[in-house]
């Protein structure tokens, strides 16, 4: 059994505060648009897909709980469409958000010029939007999951693999079952998983704190490194690869993802070890031609030079902390996993499209 992120019924959102794991697990109540961003800028939930999906039901849950009595069509829709910038504002580069506010966005402009729409159908129309997303994210993750294990087993050509990953994109960072992590537990579930090698993610720890309970948590074969030890470790893995998720791919292929993502493509390539980005298609940003056009957050100086509150860095110093580096797609060797199948980074955006308009 996956854990629980996200805990949804109509009315009600609860989060796992990701802060507090691996040694408290406490579910707080997000009952506002409010809420949902806070909860989303203090990193309480991270991981692009489960940063939209608890954006867009903080702000169901705020229309569930408010309802429409003083709303009309025209009101409604202008606070759906501040809510969703707000949200968007919380953390820019992770696509997820800021392509649902855009969906979603559209998709409440349709229906309020729909002739009959009232203020109670266009409030029904945006929760039940909402409550859409969140249902297939998880069918997204399962496919995810599907086609990155057999594409592995093909072109490594052993009868067990080993993984390494970074930072974390299991169910804590979805709807469910995960991206990078959903391929991890496919292998796992056909018995084809040798070991996994998860980083400790320097300097929120989101390997130490999140992956590596996720993986002991449901008894998946699993060793914690530090950031600086994958080289020398890729020196003696045999049939190995690299498996990462991503917050925003850009047509070429170029992947922002987790700051160390970037060397770590470095040392697999050098090593001759295939690496590959899990992503669903609601992070792929095919607006931007490169990496080079995305916005890279920079978070407070304090995640580095602080431990639990304790201060572990020589006071006054100096601190560059950006959240994300960008991987170039030259690097990105065995492929984009989407739930629309395997893409070399230069096939993703024929593939995407094509896909699309099979939907």
């Amino acid at each position: 059994m996956s854990l629980e992120a996200i805990r949804y019924r109509r009315g009600s959102l609860q989060i796992l505060n990701q802060l507090l794991l691996p040694q408290q697990s406490l579910y707080e109540e997000i009952g506002s648009v409010e809420d949902g961003w806070r909860a989303i800028r203090t990193m309480k939930v991270r991981g692009a897909p489960a940063i939209a999906i608890v954006g867009c039901l903080s702000l169901a849950v705020e229309l569930h709980t408010k309802g429409n009595a003083e709303q009309t069509v025209g009101s409604l829709e202008k606070f759906v469409a501040d809510s969703l910038r707000y949200l968007e504002s919380a953390r820019p580069t992770a696509v997820n958000m800021a392509r649902a506010a855009q969906e979603l966005g559209h998709f409440v402009h349709q229906e309020a010029k729909r002739e009959g729409s009232t203020a109670e159908s266009l409030q029904e129309s945006v929760i039940s939007w909402a409550e859409a997303m969140l249902d297939k994210d998880l069918k997204d993750n399962r496919s995810i999951g599907e086609h990155g294990a057999r594409h592995l087993l093909q072109h490594i050509g052993k009868d067990k693999v080993t993984i390494i990953t970074h930072c974390n994109t299991g169910s804590l960072a979805t709807a469910g079952y995960g991206t990078a992590l959903g391929v991890i537990r496919s292998l796992h579930a056909m018995g084809r998983l040798e070991k996994v090698y998860c980083t400790e993610t320097r300097p929120y720890n989101q390997g130490a704190r999140l992956t590596a309970y996720e993986l002991k948590y449901e008894e998946i074969p699993a060793c914690l490194i530090t950031d600086s030890m994958v080289a020398a470790l890729m020196k003696q893995l045999v049939g190995a690869a690299v498996i990462v998720g991503a917050d925003r791919v850009v047509a070429n292929g170029d992947t922002a993802n987790k700051i160390g993502t970037y060397q770590l493509a470095i040392a697999a390539k050098y090593h001759g070890i295939p690496f590959y980005v899990a992503a669903p298609s609601t992070s792929c940003d095919l607006t931007l031609e490169h990496g080079g056009k995305i916005i890279i957050e920079e978070r407070p100086s304090e995640e580095v030079t602080h431990i639990n509150g304790v201060q572990v860095a020589a006071p006054g110093i100096d601190v560059w902390n950006p959240a994300f580096d960008v991987t170039p797609h030259e690097l990105i060797t065995g492929g984009i996993i989407t739930e629309f199948g395997v893409f070399a980074p230069a096939e993703l955006k024929a593939g995407l499209t094509q896909a699309a308009k099979k939907v």
